[in-house]
C-alpha cells in the first residue's frame, strides 16, 4: 500500500507538471499573437558554447515547441 501511495503521488506530480507545461505553451502562444497583432515581430534565439555540449541543431522537440507558439523554425 505504501508503494501505491508513493506512485499515486508521483503520478499526481506528473499530471500537474504536464498541465503547467501545456498552460505555459498556451500563454506563450497567446502573448506572441498579441505582439504580432500590435504590429511587432517576434523571435527566439538560442545561444550557447559548443565546448559545453551545446548543439545549434534544433531537435524535434524544439521544433514542436516553436510550432506550438506559432513560430516557423528557420533553417
Amino acid at each position: 500500500m505504501a508503494r501505491e501511495r508513493h506512485l499515486e503521488g508521483l503520478f499526481k506530480r506528473l499530471v500537474q507538471t504536464i498541465e503547467a507545461s501545456l498552460s505555459a505553451a498556451d500563454a506563450n502562444r497567446d502573448a506572441m499573437q498579441e505582439i504580432r497583432k500590435r504590429g511587432a515581430d517576434t523571435g527566439i534565439f538560442f545561444a550557447g558554447v559548443k565546448s559545453r555540449g551545446f548543439s545549434s541543431e534544433l531537435t524535434g522537440q524544439d521544433k514542436e515547441f516553436l510550432r506550438a507558439v506559432l513560430i516557423k523554425p528557420e533553417r
